[in-house]
């Protein structure tokens, strides 16, 4: 049987995986998710909510998502539209969510967790459209066919020896 994956055994393995390499640690604990980037005396944080093993998996994915130039950036940069979005702000939101949430998904079932699609909209209109939701299923698998980016295959790697015991992770079969 393997392993589940919790928030501290992920903070050891991040850590360990990419602290000196890339001058970037996981942090759990915080109110909201962020990333701050690495200063002359401080590494570059990865801070996700709480103790959830899921955020610190979904901030882990856009951290490996995020090129050079962007990891200099809060957030990376990133725009953030709250809660309560329109149907266009989701629209915008999910197309730039594709590839971190399929990446999520990946570095999930290497960590022997379920994986929960995101529309991270509560208060505004609709849920998880059916073209995002096909959109990351799509992505995910062409990230097992394709591969991955070095940072990316590093953390799933380590993921999948911690976790799987040498089982092999296979792709999605279907949309979650």
């Amino acid at each position: 049987m393997e392993a589940k994956a919790d928030a501290e055994a992920l903070i050891a393995l991040f850590n360990q995986t990419f602290a000196d390499s890339e001058n970037t640690i996981l942090v759990g604990g915080g109110a909201e998710p962020e990333y701050l980037p690495a200063t002359d005396i401080e590494p570059a944080r990865i801070i996700f909510r709480e103790d959830y093993a899921a955020s610190a998996l979904h901030e882990i994915a856009h951290w490996c998502v995020a090129g050079a130039e962007r990891r200099k950036l809060h957030d990376f940069g990133y725009w953030y539209e709250p809660d309560g979005r329109s149907a266009e702000q989701q629209r915008l939101f999910e197309q730039v969510e594709v590839k971190p949430q399929a990446l999520e998904w990946m570095f999930s079932l290497a960590a022997g967790m379920k994986f929960h699609l995101s529309a991270d909209n509560l208060g505004g209109e609709g849920g998880v459209s059916d073209s995002f939701r096909q959109a990351v299923f799509v992505q995910c698998r062409r990230n097992f066919l394709d591969g991955v980016a070095e940072r990316s295959q590093r953390f799933f790697q380590a993921l999948k020896n911690r976790f799987q015991a040498g089982n092999e992770v296979l792709p999605p079969e279907q949309p979650c």
